[in-house]
């Protein structure tokens, strides 16, 4: 029977999913690709999708595509793995991730043949890596991270508290009915999968969980996630070898204002959290039309921050050369937009030791 945490971490996954809908991230199923061997790099196996690479098929659990292409390269592919853990997220986790990568870019061939026929292409992709930790990462694994391009997402910010509670109690009740059923009729880890994506992304592809002691508190996950419509998780790209997650409890309201004005200028802070490491604060210049935030690894805030100036002045580097641009791309039905938020070195301000009760409270500007 599977671990209530290894069960937080995949159904945390499928909620990701969900809430990455809206930055293009859509699941891949077997049915997205229907070339005939040799061709074919996705398959549906017993316990899920698995993808093929230069060495070995590796599983899939959650390896979603982008659906806008940057200009002069591949389509991006995005595995997202979630760990729901008491414990910090270690080495051995980033690692794999790297070599799992690594293999599926090095699947290099062009064209291929079936042994009967002309040698055609075939389609290839970039694949990049996301690890989203509700408890921070290790130093060893964000080093490593950050040697090699894999993304660390922090999920521990204050916004994530409804989610994290929801995830954490819809777990314990599928866990603990499991628990009271016979060993033969427990479904599978993907049956559950299986049955949120229908509900949560409309995706119905292969067997689902069906008993009501384990589908109920799904149910009451999806309904607590719709409720809180709002909430939103956007991927942003700076001028950095990192992704940022960038969160809101009002998601609408920043793409209302980002609509409008598609290219803006904002103001970028950094707000010392008594418990924690520090929370980082987008919001416009102009007005308080929306607030995003995010927050760094700590390993990967003492690299961009690793300059011989003072803090203030270190941070403030960081923002001029990291943060100057960060573009975000969103996807409403078959359209998608680019928004690039602008950063004015003038423009920064840093909180210390309590949270900015409101927009453009803070007195420290500099």
């Amino acid at each position: 029977m599977v671990r209530l945490e290894t069960l937080r971490g995949y159904l945390l996954e499928e909620v990701l999913a969900w809430l990455l809908r809206s930055s293009g991230y859509r699941l891949l199923a077997e049915k997205d690709d229907p070339a005939r061997p040799p061709w074919k790099v996705l398959e549906k196996r017993k316990h899920g999708l698995v993808v093929r690479g230069r060495g070995a098929w590796h599983q899939a659990d959650t390896l979603g595509e982008f659906q806008y292409v940057p200009p002069f390269s591949l389509p991006i592919r995005l595995f997202a793995e979630a760990k729901f853990t008491r414990i910090k997220v270690g080495l051995p986790t980033v690692r794999n991730g790297h070599s799992v990568v690594h293999d599926l870019n090095e699947n290099v061939v062009t064209t291929l043949s079936n042994g009967s026929g002309p040698h055609r292409p075939r389609v290839r992709y970039h694949y990049s890596y996301a690890i989203f930790s509700t408890s921070g990462f290790t130093q060893d694994a964000q080093e490593f991270a950050l040697a090699h391009q894999i993304s660390l997402i922090d999920l521990s910010l204050p916004d994530f508290l409804p989610l994290r509670n929801l995830v954490r109690a819809s777990a314990k009740s599928v866990y603990d009915a499991m628990k009271l059923m016979q060993p033969s009729l427990r479904p599978t880890v993907y049956e559950i999968r299986n049955y949120l994506r229908r509900h949560l992304l409309d995706l119905w592809d292969g067997p689902a969980a069906d008993a009501p002691s384990v589908t109920d508190p799904l149910d009451v996950l999806a309904a607590g996630l719709r409720r809180r419509s709002s909430l939103g998780l956007v991927l942003a790209f700076p001028a950095a070898p990192f992704v940022l997650g960038l969160v809101s409890d009002d998601l609408n309201a920043f793409v209302r204002y980002a609509l409008d004005q598609p290219t803006h200028d904002v103001r970028v802070y950094r707000n010392h959290r008594s418990a924690g490491h520090p929370v980082w604060q987008i919001e416009p210049r102009v007005g308080p039309a929306y607030r995003l935030s995010f927050s760094l690894p700590e390993q990967v805030e003492a690299w961009i921050l690793d300059q011989e100036e003072g803090t203030r002045s270190r941070t403030r580097w960081m923002t001029r050369n990291l943060l100057s641009a960060i573009t975000l791309y969103w996807v409403d039905e078959s359209r998608t937009y680019t928004f690039q938020l602008q950063y004015s070195s003038e423009e920064f301000r840093e909180v210390s030791g309590r949270p900015i009760s409101d927009f453009g409270e803070a007195t420290d500007l500099f």
